[in-house]
């Protein structure tokens, strides 16, 4: 696998991280470099973790790829359903319930649902021959972990003005990402 085609599969996993990035920059009052630093680190470490999950397993163990892409999907869908709803519910109430946690407990589950895709991904590297999978985990992890700090900025900069509108649209996106994601898997999306 060519370098250029790692790049390619890696701005590819880091749209979901960037896209809820944007979510939490959308709920920060006061930027911190550290904001965008964590979802970086979170989102960019899951995204190297978990297609090295999906290898090691594939590559260990005789597990069919339809098997795993249904249970990835159907992960994916609730925790981003959920999260989503959150958002939506805290679009229609009080401003000052805003949530700009970036401790673990919030942080978690968020890395987790833009991740899972990445399992399958290492399920696909583990079923080729020349994938070199250090070089694939590492361009994986630091696109994403770049394109995700980007991410909190910019909703923090669209964010201010549009907060309760913004909070129902990213609510909203992340519910169907995990619809299409859930149907991708399921094989009634191609």
């Amino acid at each position: 696998m060519q370098l250029w085609e790692i790049l390619m599969i890696a701005v590819g996993l880091a749209m979901d991280a960037f896209a809820v990035s944007i979510c939490k920059g959308l709920s920060v009052r006061k930027l911190r470099f550290s904001h965008a630093l964590i979802c970086g680190l979170y989102f960019g470490g899951f995204q190297v973790l978990m297609p090295f999950v999906g290898y090691f397993v594939v590559s260990r163990f005789d597990i069919p790829k339809s098997d795993i892409e249904l249970v990835t999907g159907i992960i994916s869908f609730i925790l981003l359903a959920l999260i989503g709803g959150n958002m939506i519910r805290e679009a229609f109430g009080d401003e000052e319930k805003v949530d700009d946690c970036f401790t673990p407990r919030a942080m978690l589950p968020l890395a987790v649902a833009t991740s899972i895709d990445a399992l399958a991904v290492g399920v696909t590297f583990a079923l080729q021959d020349d994938v070199n999978i250090v070089l694939a985990l590492a361009v994986i992890g630091v696109v994403t972990l770049v394109i995700s700090a980007f991410g909190v900025w910019i909703g923090k900069l669209f964010g201010t003005a549009y907060r309760s509108k913004a909070e129902f649209l990213g609510g909203t996106i992340l519910i169907l990402m995990g619809l299409k994601i859930l149907l991708e898997h399921v094989g009634v999306l191609g």
